[in-house]
């Protein structure tokens, strides 16, 4: 049986990047065709994504902050949020563990080692490994958040304090996911818990990046452009810069991290649900070589038996439906069976396609 044990941990470790070789130099199967590559200098660093404070969302200025939300979602698909009620001591102590993680001896890591998307807790590097045809210059800790207690027992044991440390975050991101849905169906013009209500059983899951420095950042990516199949993502990019946003015009936007603030993305789902009026939109991660890099999204999709579509309410004759109904492990099992693209996919296999009107 030991043997048997063993033979995928030794795959991990000859796998994974952060595993004391692999990032030495930029190996072949990470480097970018020239088209797909960052090109770094035509990205740019003084636009910038709206920052909403959330201080009012509780009080009087509900409505106000409902509206900033609703701007955000129709024009950018992502907003910085500041005053989110999340305490900075919890914030910091999850980047900590996080980095305390990584740090570990490869070894300790690699146990945890899968390149199945079924297993709820793992390790594993790029974005699919099976799919892949160019290395994501990234290695990733992913594990379900909810329900808090029956799946806290899967997380790592190691480092010591990890369990105890995350589990306080989950719970305090837990309650920010289900402060932002009520806001955001508000900002859709329905009820608040009409979101909540749609996506079903809560699957909240939780992924620590991790970017190991990177001897020619212009070769390669740490996260491929793409846009998030689930529901909402909340973000801790911590201090170090990387997540990029790519913008109606064709130009990538750099999201330059605000000291204990949040990045809130859409993902497809709301961008079906509002008949393509809030947007989900194309981000990817770069490297850079003069530091590693931990971010930690926080993702809330719907529950896989959920059914999505276009909100009825929002369908009329000038606004005809976009998307077809579906189950949401439907749209999931498309979005995992992809390859990172430039473009945009997985949605177009769901929109309903109009015959071009004579005019």
């Amino acid at each position: 049986m030991e043997n048997v044990q063993s033979t995928p941990a030794l795959s991990g470790i000859e796998k994974l990047i952060s595993n004391g070789v692999n990032h030495l130099e930029v190996q072949h199967k990470y480097i970018l065709p020239l088209h797909e590559r960052p090109n770094m200098s035509q990205v740019s660093c003084f636009e910038i994504i709206p920052v909403v404070d959330l201080k009012g969302l509780d009080g009087p200025d509900r409505s106000t902050v409902i509206q900033q939300i609703r701007c955000a979602c129709e024009q950018d698909g992502f907003f910085q949020i500041v005053n989110h009620g999340v305490p900075e001591t919890v914030m910091k102590n999850m980047i900590d563990v996080a980095k305390e993680f990584f740090e570990m001896p490869v070894e300790d890591r690699a146990c945890y080692y899968s390149e199945d998307p079924k297993q709820r807790t793992r390790v594993s590097t790029s974005f699919n490994v099976n799919k892949d045809e160019v290395f994501n210059w990234r290695d990733y800790l992913k594990h379900p958040c909810q329900p808090l207690e029956e799946v806290i027992s899967s997380w790592p044991e190691k480092p010591a304090a990890y369990r105890e440390i995350a589990g306080k975050y989950a719970a305090e991101l837990n309650a920010l996911c289900l402060k932002l849905l009520a806001a955001i169906s508000e900002a859709l013009g329905f009820d608040s818990d009409y979101l909540n209500k749609l996506f079903g059983k809560n699957t909240q899951f939780m992924v620590i990046n991790y970017y190991p420095r990177c001897p020619n950042p212009d070769l390669t990516l740490g996260v491929a452009g793409h846009s998030d199949p689930g529901g909402l993502t909340v973000l801790m990019q911590g201090d170090v810069s990387g997540l990029q946003v790519l913008k109606e015009d064709g130009k990538w936007v750099a999201v330059e991290p605000i000291p204990n603030a949040f990045v809130v993305n859409l993902g497809d789902q709301l961008q079906v649900v509002s008949n393509g009026r809030f947007r989900s939109v194309l981000h990817r991660a770069v490297t850079n070589s003069s530091t590693e890099r931990i971010s930690i999204p926080t993702f809330y999709p719907p529950s896989k038996d959920s059914f999505i579509s276009p909100s009825p309410s929002i369908i009329d004759d000038q606004h005809p439906v976009l998307y077809r109904r579906y189950k949401y492990e439907e749209f999931f099992k498309v979005f995992w069976n992809q390859t990172l693209q430039i473009n945009k996919t997985v949605l177009d296999h769901f929109k309903i396609e109009y015959p071009e009107k004579d005019h």
